[in-house]
Parts: C-alpha cells; sequence; structure tokens
C-alpha cells in the first residue's frame, strides 16, 4: 500500500501509460508492415494525438489528488480498465488519398516514420521512468 501511494505521484503513472499505449503502436506497426503483400488488407491505426490529449485531461482531472484512479480515454482506441491497466484497440486508417491494385491502403514510408516516432517516445518514456524509480531507490536507501 505504502509503495503505491509513492509511485502514483507526479509523471510516473502517465509514463507507465505512454509506455503501454507505444509497446501497443509497435505491435501495431509491426502486423501493418507483416501483411504489407496481403491483398485487401487494411492497415491500422492509433492517434497519438487523441492519447496524448487523453494523458493531459487524465492529468488535469486527477490534479494532486493522488488516490484518484488515473484513467484515461481516448474515443474507441484507448480505454483504462477496472483494474487500472491501459486497454488499446487500433481502428482501421481511412483510405488517405491512394488505394493500391491489391486493395490495400499501406505506405511503407508512413509505417518506418510511425515506426521511429513510437520508439523515440518508447525510449523516451523508458529513460524518464528510470530516471523516477532510481531516485526513489536513492531515497530509500538515504543516498543522493
Amino acid at each position: 500500500m505504502f509503495l503505491s501511494t509513492v509511485t502514483d505521484r507526479g509523471a510516473t503513472p502517465a509514463l507507465l501509460k505512454t509506455m503501454s499505449f507505444t509497446e501497443s503502436r509497435l505491435r501495431m506497426i509491426a502486423e501493418n508492415v507483416a501483411n504489407m503483400e496481403t491483398p485487401g488488407y487494411r492497415t491500422k491505426q492509433l492517434d497519438t494525438h487523441a492519447f496524448q490529449s487523453a494523458l493531459r485531461a487524465a492529468l488535469d482531472a486527477r490534479g494532486t489528488n493522488y488516490g484518484k484512479p488515473f484513467v484515461v480515454e481516448a474515443g474507441s482506441e484507448v480505454a483504462t480498465n477496472a483494474d487500472g491497466t491501459l486497454r488499446v484497440t487500433p481502428s482501421e486508417a481511412p483510405v488517405q488519398n491512394i488505394l493500391f491494385h491489391d486493395r490495400t491502403n499501406m505506405s511503407l514510408e508512413r509505417q518506418m516514420a510511425d515506426l521511429a516516432e513510437t520508439g523515440m517516445t518508447h525510449e523516451m518514456a523508458a529513460i524518464l521512468l528510470r530516471s523516477n524509480f532510481s531516485a526513489l531507490q536513492k531515497a530509500i536507501r538515504g543516498t543522493v
């Protein structure tokens, strides 16, 4: 109980939700690339802007009341389960301006750009989370 009251403060819950979202997005991009040559396959998407807006709204809603659950809801793609975990459900990407001859809508270049962006976001969240836990570990040990 005590540990959760310490780790549920500050940016830690937002960083954990971000890592969960980026992990799901990386998995989705891998699925898209794996199905690149599957006729009729439509790419999946996860809206990062909607997630970031929902994350900001969750931080604002919680404020300094750390006992309040940290709930992130972003349309039909992102929701928080009863146990506090993030549930991510990719949606089908709309056909932008092009539908290829095999009825797919995937641009490999777009997927690789999304992969790089999501990978950097995941790495940044991991570094910040590691820093938070390192500071907590130092406080527990009594070292500065």
